[in-house]
Order: structure tokens, then C-alpha cells, then sequence
């Protein structure tokens, strides 16, 4: 079986019904290393990869036996975004659909290191939830929050952001059953946490790619 045929065996709901689908040719990685993410980097390093188009939509399969990953292209991002993100997209695009893979932050995630995610600003999102602090008599964070940039959307609609510049690693999870999460200064249950173990977006990062790594081996 392809590495194409695969993931629709996997993820049959991605295929809508009478969507176009082109599949090229699996190649290898050939887009090097990411710096500072030596993890990950060796995880690319090891995958097939396949340029597959959805719908007119541009995708690439990452495969590794019967797992992979369903990400978008590389991109440039825009002016908005983080150079430190831009620098990363050039590379890697992010994950839309992951399957056979390990349990990690990463599961359940609808975007995972995509300029889409980036896209969706936390601080508005906050302000939305801002009843969560105004009721427990706290000053609504939306400025702060202004400084970080989502780098996943779970399924249930939880957050995971890093700052822009420190790359600081936030979590806003009003429905959530994590642990080794710890509440924010300032910040009610089921609202803005830091990761016990995870300080940052590299630790991150490395966390879930060294899951897989361990996983394939």
C-alpha cells in the first residue's frame, strides 16, 4: 500500500466526497535541519515524503512505516509572524493530521505549527473568555497576551501559545484534562496555565518529536 493510501485508511474523514486528489511521487527529505531542534530535525531527516493536493489545497505526507504526519507546505508567513516562526516554516510547514503515532501534546491537535494557527490571535480570544477573570474579580490578561503567538488548536478549541520573543510557552485551556499544568499568576482554573516541564516552544517542540522518535525505533 502507498504512504498515500495509508493515511486515508487511517483518516478517512479528510477525503471529502468527490474531492480531487493528486498524489506525486515520494521522494526523501532533502530540506536539512532546523536549528536548535535536533529532534526534530533528525525525525525529517528520516521521513518519506509525499506532495499530495486535496481539493486544489497543497499537502505533504510525512511518512515513517505505517505512521506520518499530514502537513502543510513550507511558507513564508508574513510580515505579522515572528521571524524565529518564518525561519521555521521555510523548513517545515506544520501538521494538520497525525496517525499511528504515540500519545503527546501533539494528539487530537488540528494545527500544530502552521501559519494558520499563528493566525488566530490569542489576545482575541482571550477577551472572549474574559468572564473567566471578571467573575473571579481578576484583571482580564488580553494585553499581554498580545505577545504571544498560537502554535496549536486542539480539537475542543484549547490553545497552545509561545511568546514572540522569550518563546515562553503558555497553555489556555478552558476545557481540559491535563496534568503537569500549572495556573498562571493571576489567572483562574480553566484558563491561562504554564507546562510544569515544558518551559518553552523548543522544550516543547523536542518533547513530542523525541515521543515519535522513540515510538519509530
Amino acid at each position: 500500500m502507498s504512504d498515500w493510501g495509508r493515511f486515508v485508511e487511517c483518516v478517512p474523514w479528510f477525503v471529502s466526497p468527490g474531492s480531487e486528489v493528486v498524489v506525486g511521487s515520494t521522494s526523501v527529505w532533502t530540506r536539512g535541519a532546523l536549528p536548535g531542534l535536533p529532534r526534530l530535525s533528525a525525525l525529517l531527516a528520516s521521513a518519506r515524503v509525499t506532495p499530495v493536493s486535496v481539493a486544489g489545497r497543497p499537502y505533504e505526507l510525512l511518512s515513517w512505516g505505517s505512521s506520518g504526519w499530514l502537513c502543510e507546505p513550507p511558507s513564508e508567513g508574513d510580515s505579522s509572524h515572528p521571524d524565529s516562526l518564518r525561519a521555521f516554516w521555510r523548513v517545515f510547514g506544520g501538521t494538520v493530521e497525525q496517525f499511528h503515532g504515540p500519545s503527546t501534546l501533539w494528539l487530537n491537535q488540528n494545527q500544530v505549527l502552521t501559519v494558520d494557527a499563528a493566525s488566530l490571535s490569542l489576545s482575541s480570544v482571550i477577551s472572549e473568555y474574559g468572564w473567566l477573570w471578571t467573575d473571579a474579580g481578576l484583571e482580564v490578561p488580553v494585553e499581554e497576551m498580545r505577545d504571544y503567538v498560537t502554535v496549536a488548536i486542539e480539537a475542543n478549541g484549547n490553545l497552545t501559545a509561545a511568546h514572540r520573543e522569550t518563546g515562553r510557552l503558555v497553555l489556555f485551556a478552558p476545557d481540559h484534562s491535563f496534568s503537569d499544568v500549572t495556573p498562571l499568576a493571576g489567572c483562574p482554573p480553566r484558563s491561562l496555565y504554564s507546562f510544569d516541564e515544558l518551559p518553552d516552544l523548543a522544550s516543547w517542540i523536542e518533547s513530542c518529536a523525541g515521543a515519535w522518535q522513540g515510538a519509530l525505533s
